[in-house]
């Protein structure tokens, strides 16, 4: 057995989802902000945090600190099923500018509509962006507490494992691939 088949056949390589962020930007604090926490709790069944502005943009209208964004993170069996609708509605298309380095992904949708949720005249129709973070075990050395440890660079994920990833578990199409990508 050769060296790449052990490491595709061990568990611990095996790639998950860790975490789906869905983002909605409205630009203003107020009213339209509010409805689309409401749009984003209808999605995620759970309460939405609100985003503030970083910094004062006088053409735009935003003052610093102002709420502007609402967000959830998703995780678990919600958070691919949360993922499937959104990649539904792409098609199952993306690009291969979709995919980052560190091997997470993410993409936007124009309408919440399309999701399933049904149209409320008195919410209107939002926009929002997909964002996943893509994982294997062992991750959490990382981020827990004590004795925190360093992921080793063979374990990181890499944006062409994240392409097959997506390509295999939701038999997606990737757009404008380079031969980087392919090899």
């Amino acid at each position: 057995m050769s060296v790449s088949e052990k490491k595709r056949k061990n568990p611990m390589r095996k790639l998950r989802i860790l975490k789906l962020v869905v983002n909605i930007c409205v630009g203003e604090s107020g009213d339209r902000l509010t409805r689309a926490a409401k749009v984003l709790e209808q999605l995620t069944e759970q309460t939405p945090v609100y985003s503030k502005a970083r910094y004062t943009v006088r053409t735009f209208g935003i003052r610093r600190n102002e709420k502007i964004a609402v967000h959830a993170t998703v995780r678990g069996a919600k958070a691919e099923e949360i993922l499937k609708k959104g990649l539904a509605v792409k098609e199952f298309e993306l690009k291969a500018a979709n995919f980052s380095a560190t091997g997470n992904f993410g993409f936007g949708i124009q309408e919440h509509i399309d999701l399933g949720i049904k149209y409320d005249p008195h919410i209107g129709i939002y926009g929002m962006d997909f964002y996943v973070v893509l994982g294997r075990a062992g991750y959490s050395v990382a981020t827990r507490r004590r004795c925190k440890s360093r992921i080793g660079p063979s374990h990181l994920v890499t944006k062409k494992e994240a392409m097959q990833w997506f390509e295999q578990t939701y038999e997606g199409v990737i757009l404008g691939k380079t031969a980087a990508d392919k090899s």
